[in-house]
């Protein structure tokens, strides 16, 4: 991987790392970690592990749906 575009990826990567802890909304820090995993993504991909970067790139949006349902919590109805 060309270092100029690994060193992009790193500051998404750190940058998501950041917005996660900075972060007190639920839905804020699903979109930080988000941005977090697809700034990783690449450096899997880059290593040769193709079939943990497949299981990431299918786990990782399952899992926000999941916790977004979660965080979203009982409506309060008459």
């Amino acid at each position: 991987m060309d270092n100029c575009i690994a060193g992009i990826f790193g500051l998404i990567a750190l940058a998501g790392a950041a917005a996660t802890a900075v972060h007190r909304n639920p839905y804020d820090k699903l979109i930080a970690l988000g941005m977090m995993v697809g700034g990783v993504l690449p450096f899997i991909v880059d290593r040769g592990y193709l079939d943990v970067a497949a299981a990431t790139a299918i786990i990782a949006p399952l899992g926000t749906i999941f916790i977004l349902l979660v965080c979203r919590g009982k409506e309060h109805g008459p």
